[in-house]
């Protein structure tokens, strides 16, 4: 049965999840800045390393990029729990997630390392493969450290506490910072390493990651409530598995989506080094923008599974519209700004003109896909905090293989439309998830109402 709960206003709302949004979206930026500050100062230290470390990058984001979509069903456990007070399931919850991330992160790094061996397979210009395999390499170590960490955020995202993650994030980012300029550059005592060195020191900020936020947890006062349920004895089977049937639909939901970018990069490496430096910049852009999406988008699934955990339905489809309603305005005004000022943006990463005219033709499918992607995020997450994912599976599949790719070759290669004709394919393709995700969200919502 329904709740007789009082309907909160949607300016209540669009506050709320501004002020559970921002320091997530905080966070997320902290790993895009991550990845901004690699891009950056690698392509100020040569145009050759930029295009290794854009392919590199886009494969690695892959299964970043699912890991990080299946550690996102942790949040539908919790949320609940935590409106409810059941400390000790919570910190169970917290065990059974580290026990299938961890699972995950190290199937990831197995079937990474697979490809390793067929680099030299998937079309990328010759001259790039001796830069291309050593930071491989070391990115992939970090897939199952980050897949931990994840789980640990997740949790704290979903109690309601999202500053502390978030100032993990950014410290670690300055250490990467920092470690990029020694490593990458060389000076004084430090060895030049060049994009081997960016590597490195993405890897050793990755493990401070996870070693903070372990110490937090395990020592701060206000989370020992969770201690007896996370260090019980017990086994935590049933949870795991029902972390896996959740967060196996948001993985390859992600996934999926990053796949249409990712396998871009690599029809961008048929045609040359320059088009997949200028597809690597635009992608920290466009990612840029997503974070900031996802960052409100998370904070509408801890919303709505707290008012789920509660049976409150009114205020479950309210949380959701004042997401999409904050998503577009942001959307409008980034969008705004990056057209205004790409040329200036171009030259932070880059002064090769080659690699700046190809990233202008990309801003007309960039600006066009933003409403699409916006969608789609605030009601992926909105699904995600009713825990109805199983149908995003088959909605990704339509929206980003079956749509997508095909699209993208035929207008790239087929149209001869170069670089932005490959990028239309993404207007079309989000578009289309967005409105399946919303449909499916009004469909399921409508009918809880009906019979609550």
């Amino acid at each position: 049965m329904q709740q007789d709960t009082q309907a909160i206003t949607y300016g209540r709302h669009i506050r709320a999840l501004v002020t559970l949004g921002i320091p997530i979206i905080i966070g997320q930026l902290g790993t895009i800045i991550q990845g901004l500050a690699d891009t950056i100062m690698v392509g100020n230290y040569s145009a050759r390393s930029l295009a290794a470390a854009g392919f590199v990058n886009n494969v690695m984001m892959l299964v970043l990029i699912f890991a990080l979509g299946y550690s996102y069903a942790l949040t539908p456990v919790i949320g609940p729990m935590h409106a409810r007070n059941e400390h000790d399931n919570a910190g169970r919850s917290l065990k059974a997630a580290l026990q299938a991330n961890g699972t995950i992160g190290t199937a990831l790094f197995v079937l990474m390392g697979v490809l390793y061996f067929f680099l030299d397979r998937m079309g990328q210009p010759e001259e790039l493969l001796p830069e291309i395999r050593p930071y491989y390499v070391v990115v992939l170590l970090s897939v199952p450290i980050q897949s931990l960490f994840n789980a640990f955020k997740q949790f704290f995202d979903g109690i309601g506490n999202t500053k502390t993650p978030m100032w993990i994030m950014l410290w670690a980012n300055v250490f990467n910072i920092v470690g990029n300029y020694l490593l990458i550059y060389g000076p004084g005592p430090f060895p030049e390493l060049g994009l081997l060195g960016a590597g490195i020191s993405t890897l050793l900020s990755r493990i401070i990651m996870l070693c903070v936020i372990y110490t937090i947890f395990r020592t701060a006062h206000e989370y020992q409530k969770y201690h007896k349920g996370f260090y019980t004895p017990e086994k935590v089977t049933a949870l795991r598995q029902r972390l896996h049937k959740l967060g196996r639909p948001l993985g390859l939901q992600m996934g999926m989506e990053t796949a249409s970018f990712c396998l871009c990069a690599v029809m961008m490496g048929w045609i040359g080094a320059a088009p997949l430096a200028a597809h690597q910049i635009m992608t920290n852009i466009g990612s840029t923008c997503f974070m900031i999406y996802y960052g409100i988008g998370a904070a509408v699934a801890i919303r709505i599974s707290h008012f789920h955990g509660v049976n409150d339905v009114t205020n479950v489809r309210r949380s959701a519209f004042a997401g999409y309603l904050l998503i577009l305005g942001i959307g409008i005004f980034l969008v705004s700004i990056i057209c205004t000022f790409i040329s200036s943006v171009c030259t932070l990463f880059t002064d090769d003109p080659d690699i700046r005219n190809i990233v202008v033709t990309l801003v007309i499918p960039f600006a066009l896909y933003q409403l699409g992607d916006g969608l789609q995020v605030n009601f992926a997450n909105s699904l995600r905090g009713i825990a109805d994912v199983r149908p995003l599976m088959r909605y990704a599949f339509l929206s980003y293989i079956v749509i997508s790719l095909p699209l993208s070759y035929l207008l790239g290669f087929t149209f001869k439309g170069g670089p932005s004709g490959i990028w239309m394919a993404f207007p079309v393709a989000l578009g289309t998830a967005g409105f399946l995700f919303c449909r499916r969200f009004l469909q399921q919502t409508r009918q809880t109402a009906v019979t609550a």
